[in-house]
């Protein structure tokens, strides 16, 4: 079966039922997830999955990059499911426990892990462990459908905070979360938010005793292996645009730590309520937008002048302005050959408040 194309399963479907009989269904289902998981979760080729259990499994990165933090200590995947996290946590921790409600993945991970661990089926909500370090990865999925309701985690979150109030504990939840709301429902650790590959994938709970001390909020970016908190300096002026435009990585805006990023790599913000940042030099590993005009914005005025530079590809940054990039670039019709980038931003505010328009040649990342 692992070697079928499945590229046409109206025709093969008949050659493999010939095959495989009753159990076809099972073997294709379980082969096309394999072959999804690759990128994911390498090294699982002879793993098995559901496909909600492989939408909401952590990226391997992302859960090697929480399980250095946990390296040494005994911990307790009370929410183990098919098993990656324990397959992270596997090669550091002291000891390890997977727990799971549901018999089905509980099954599915004693199969993929083996004795990596302890298993055992429990409710995340009933601790079965009480010196441990509790992992709890919340079902945010049901029927293909993302919960946005913390309380509408399986288990809930408020319900898990309560459970394990005065223990270690690390809580996976979506990157979106309110923090806000985290702190109403007593949470007094730290968040830290983690991107890898170019999109953020989650936003981490650390219960203060394993929370760094004096931090509050972490942005991880795991593509250049860089970490910034809020515990660092953030003395950023706002100037006017220099050479470069940059467009901070995802987690840094979502953890709120832009000042903290523009202080460490001299950049400075183009407005206090805006993320663009910008500067003479680009952050090593950056992507940065090199600044070849400056206009106050009007689908008019920008037309114009990017048919004057013969624009042709146009990728649109949108920033505090309530427009939509892909209506605008087809609106705009560019039809040259130069491949540029505009960025749109506010700056001001109030009655002050302009929009403006950038137009930039976007330079790979430097090393």
């Amino acid at each position: 079966m692992a070697e079928a194309p499945l590229t046409d399963r109206v025709a093969e479907i008949g050659a493999l039922r010939a095959r495989y009989g009753e159990r076809t269904g099972v073997l294709v289902e379980t082969t096309l997830l394999r072959r999804r998981a690759v990128a994911k979760l390498p090294g699982t080729g002879d793993w098995l999955f559901t496909d909600e259990a492989l939408q909401q499994a952590t990226a391997a990165p992302v859960a090697a990059h929480r399980a250095a933090r946990l390296a040494g200590r005994a911990v307790h995947d009370a929410t183990c499911s098919i098993g990656t996290e324990v397959a992270a946590l596997a090669p550091v921790a002291s000891g390890l426990i997977g727990s799971d409600l549901d018999e089905v993945r509980l099954a599915m991970a004693r199969h993929n892990l083996g004795a990596a661990a302890l298993w055992c089926r429990a409710d995340a909500l009933h601790p079965i462990t009480g010196d441990t370090v509790v992992v709890i990865d919340p079902a945010r999925r049901s029927g293909g459908r993302r919960r946005f309701d913390p309380a509408a985690y399986l288990p809930p979150l408020d319900g898990v905070l309560e459970v394990y109030a005065g223990r270690d504990l690390a809580v996976k939840c979506a990157p979106g979360i309110d923090f806000a709301g985290l702190a109403e429902l007593g949470f007094a650790g730290e968040i830290e938010v983690t991107s890898w590959s170019g999109s953020v994938r989650e936003a981490c709970l650390w219960s203060p005793g394993l929370a760094e001390p004096g931090v509050r909020r972490r942005a991880s970016v795991l593509d250049r292996a860089e970490t910034l908190t809020d515990a660092e300096p953030d003395d950023c002026p706002v100037a006017p645009a220099g050479r470069w435009i940059v467009d901070p990585d995802g987690a840094v805006v979502r953890a709120g730590l832009v000042r903290q990023y523009a202080a460490r790599h001299g950049l400075w913000q183009l407005d206090p309520q805006i993320a663009y940042l910008s500067g003479d030099a680009l952050p090593a590993g950056v992507r940065g937008f090199e600044v070849l005009d400056e206009l106050p914005y009007s689908e008019r005025r920008l037309k114009a002048a990017l048919a004057a530079r013969d624009c042709g590809p146009l990728e649109i940054l949108v920033r505090g302005l309530d427009i939509d990039p892909d209506a605008l670039r087809r609106r705009l019709k560019p039809r040259g050959a130069r491949a540029l980038t505009v960025v749109l931003t506010r700056i001001g505010a109030g009655a002050a408040a302009r929009a403006t328009a950038f137009i930039c040649l976007a330079t790979p990342p430097v090393s």
